[in-house]
């Protein structure tokens, strides 16, 4: 399992890589791989406002639909289109090809909440 140390992570299994005030979005490696094949994801669009620990979103696999929660508040400014063709980039590269949404952050203290990939992973090794 790749956990990436040089981004954050949520409790709801989202990772976060900080690019100054914005900030880029997707599920871990550990998610994807919980859910089986992604065969549909379903994003906001440019210029919604999304809010932390709310749904911004949903995954399909063959197996089950996953909510996708907002792990900080802000306006998407970026959606990767290439998800409506290519869904399995979620399973192949979650966190290069596969990024979800990009949004420009409304509450920079939001990010103090997130865990560390060391954390993250202490966590899901609990589960």
């Amino acid at each position: 399992m790749s956990l990436p140390k040089e981004l954050k992570y949520s409790e709801e299994h989202e990772w976060v890589k900080v690019e100054g005030n914005q900030v880029r979005i997707g599920i871990t490696d550990f998610a994807q791989s919980e859910l089986g094949d992604i065969v549909f994801v379903e994003l906001p669009e440019v210029g919604d406002e999304i809010q932390a620990d709310e749904p911004f979103g949903s995954v399909e696999s063959v197996k089950t639909v996953s909510e996708l929660y907002a792990p900080l508040s802000g306006k998407v400014v970026a959606v990767n289109e290439d998800l409506d063709d290519s869904p399995e980039l979620v399973n192949e590269s979650p966190y290069e090809k596969a990024w979800m949404i990009t949004i420009e952050l409304s509450d920079e203290s939001e990010l103090e909440k997130l865990m560390t990939a060391e954390q993250y992973e202490a966590m899901i090794k609990e589960d």
